[in-house]
């Protein structure tokens, strides 16, 4: 399998403050990763970095190109696209609104009403929502918005921060099916969670971030089977 993200020696942080250290990951395509890790591992901070949110030191690839010297707009025409946490929905549009906002860099029309049409079978509730206001749904319905409209954007790796926070386990369940149907289509996934059963259920691969740096790394099932890992991260 390619890789389609790689990642060398990344250090990255907020002005003096350090929070990423020489982390290392790579993530190939059509795969689901996780990267998880408690609250303050770095986990953002990463994605940030990635989006050229933030800047970095070490190496960063994604489909071949270079990220170090790009702008965030690049990085996101190049197809690597975030579902940010807490959302961030435009809460006073619609939420067809919203989605079609995910699709203003495409020019393909015909290709955009076809994704809008997928979205609304992946999630049937955003149908019979489309003309309300996106602040007005519910926490869960709100997180199929924010990965709706990330879609929309015909991503090739979608990264989703926390998708489960908040949310009752039902909606995570259905999220994380979502998930598994978006990959089908050849979407690559990055979850970065701190639920790390969430994580486990679904990732083929799984990277376990502490204090900024990847402690454990390996198939997602050998890391929920292992003894360490269990008590450490799974209460087990």
């Amino acid at each position: 399998m390619s890789a389609q993200l790689i990642v060398r020696d990344l250090s990255a942080g907020y002005g003096e403050l350090p929070v990423l250290n020489g982390v290392s990951l790579e993530i190939g395509m059509g795969e689901i990763v996780a990267l998880v890790g408690s609250n303050g591992a770095g986990k953002t901070t990463l994605l940030r970095s990635l989006s050229k949110v933030i800047g970095f030191t070490g190496q960063a690839s994604f489909a071949g190109r270079d990220l170090a010297h790009l702008k965030p707009d690049e990085v996101f025409a190049l197809g690597l696209v975030q579902v940010p946490e807490g959302r961030q929905l435009f809460d006073q549009m619609s939420v067809e609104e919203n989605l079609l906002m995910g699709a203003y860099r495409r020019r393909d029309r015909s290709g955009v009403e076809k994704s809008l049409a997928e979205m609304y079978e992946f999630f049937p509730v955003l149908r019979e929502r489309r003309r309300q206001r996106s602040g007005s749904l519910s926490g869960g319905e709100q997180q199929m918005c924010a990965m709706a409209r990330g879609l929309m954007a015909a991503p090739k790796l979608l990264a989703i921060d926390e998708m489960s926070l908040g949310l009752a386990p039902v909606v995570v369940d259905q999220l994380l099916e979502t998930l598994t149907r978006i990959r089908k289509l050849g979407t690559t996934v990055l979850l970065v969670e701190q639920d790390v059963f969430a994580a486990f259920s679904i990732a083929d691969r799984c990277y376990i971030l502490e204090t900024g740096s990847v402690v454990r790394e390996g198939p997602a099932k050998e890391l929920a089977e292992d003894p360490q890992v269990q008590r450490a991260y799974l209460g087990l």
